[in-house]
């Protein structure tokens, strides 16, 4: 009963979201005096390509030989509408996935690939994704990724629906931030994928808030909303001289969390640091980040710098990857399959450093470290703003370290065997309208 109210309201949004676009376009025919509602329409579409090579004592070479290309279009359409203190936004995504890498992926049983399937509500609130086709190496789908409406008053705002937060001071790595935050190594990092909530804010007379939020998600197996399978908190943000600082409690798929973070101006560079204490069924568990940000001109070139310390208390101890190492950590392999973690390790350094070649070309070399294999991930970034509406990104990723280690590959459990890829490069061309 459930299942059919989840799949039927996603349709009503559906419809409610192509009445409201069929009549907004007529909108700028009325006048425009104080009470009236003001639109805003736009988008953009993404094409993506991803070569990845393959290495020869790799498992995936037995499913895809010595290459990995995928492809994928998304088209994102945006809508918004204001009319005093009310606030309407939409994001509709139509997504066309052709990728070898999804094929191989689900041809592995159990295989650890957070962010490698193809995106569904099976744990959000409202179903809004209504998959066209989704097999072997193919998937298309139409989804909305946003969509609430919001009240703000003077001191305080109200928003209901599907909408995106983000939380903490970590550049990289962002252990406070538990909805929905982006693996590290992202090149695109324009939108979050959205989640379902009521979220509210109130505004002091000393320039400090309170923030709070409930996420209510079902359980995948049936289709029940659950207290824990949801997120419930509350942070609070604040001055101190001149230094911020964040305090957040929370009830996180029935798990308390609790983290504090800080940043402060010192010695012309930025400073922040992140603490989050997590209680698990079995024991309490710390995470947290500190890293420095700083910015300048090199040979008549604006460049921005930061260096990041990660430690994932999560992690693997002595840096064993194997099936059986794993599956003796349950809480490190949750997270991965949520998406809220993507390192398997304890201990991390990230640098990086965007140049700007001219004011149209930066180019951003990243290295991400596992100090415990010791291996990492050294990436290239650029991002060319082609014209006026269309840009160019672009990216080469060469993972280095031993067997068995993090970004070498880890084990599989058959002799000769690794979980492992090789150079790959990306390449995505966006349009904006």
């Amino acid at each position: 009963m459930y299942g059919m109210a989840h799949h039927h309201l996603g349709k009503l949004y559906f419809f409610i979201l192509v009445l409201i676009c069929g009549t907004g376009w007529y909108a700028p025919v009325y006048g425009q005096n104080e009470a009236s509602t003001v639109w805003d329409f736009g988008g953009h579409s993404k094409y993506r390509y991803i070569h990845t090579r393959v290495p020869g004592d790799s498992l995936l070479q037995s499913f895809a030989g010595d290459r990995l290309q995928d492809q994928s279009l998304e088209t994102r359409l945006k809508i918004s509408a204001r009319r005093d203190r009310l606030h309407f936004d939409a994001h509709a995504q139509l997504i066309v996935i052709h990728s070898d890498a999804l094929a191989v992926y689900r041809e592995i049983p159990g295989l650890i690939t957070p962010g490698q399937d193809v995106i569904n509500d099976d744990r959000r609130w409202f179903n809004l994704t209504h998959e066209i086709y989704n097999k072997d190496n193919n998937a298309g789908l139409f989804r909305l990724d946003r969509f609430s409406i919001a009240y703000t008053g003077d001191k305080t705002v109200l928003r209901f629906g599907r909408q995106a937060l983000s939380w903490g001071n970590g550049l990289l790595f962002t252990p406070m931030d538990i909805l929905n935050p982006f693996d590290p190594a992202a090149v695109d990092k324009e939108y979050k994928s959205g989640d379902d909530m009521l979220y509210g804010q109130y505004l002091m007379d000393n320039g400090n808030d309170l923030q709070a939020v409930a996420v209510l998600r079902r359980n995948p197996v049936n289709s029940e909303v659950e207290r824990d399978q949801s997120s419930f908190a509350v942070k609070y943000h604040g001055f101190s001289g001149d230094q911020e600082y964040d305090l957040l409690a929370a009830e996180h798929y029935g798990e308390a969390v609790f983290a504090a973070a800080l940043s402060r101006d010192f010695a012309g560079a930025v400073w922040r640091a992140d603490l989050v204490w997590a209680q698990t069924e079995s024991n309490a568990v710390f995470s947290g980040v500190a890293g420095i940000s700083y910015s300048g001109v090199m040979h008549g070139h604006n460049w921005t710098g930061f260096m990041e310390y990660y430690y994932n208390g999560f992690g693997q101890v002595d840096g064993n990857y194997s099936p059986a190492a794993l599956a003796s950590n349950p809480e490190l392999l949750k997270r991965l399959a949520r998406g809220e973690l993507f390192n398997l390790g304890r201990h991390y350094l990230g640098v990086s450093m965007g140049y700007e070649l001219t004011p149209l070309l930066i180019i951003t070399p990243n290295l991400f470290i596992n100090l415990t294999d010791p291996s990492a991930l050294a990436q290239l970034q650029l991002a060319y703003d082609w014209k006026q509406d269309l840009q160019v990104l672009g990216a080469l990723n060469l993972p280095i370290g031993a067997d068995g280690s993090e970004y070498g590959g880890i084990e599989t459990g058959l002799p000769g065997l690794y979980l492992s890829t090789g150079l790959s490069v990306f390449a995505q061309l966006s349009w904006y309208f």
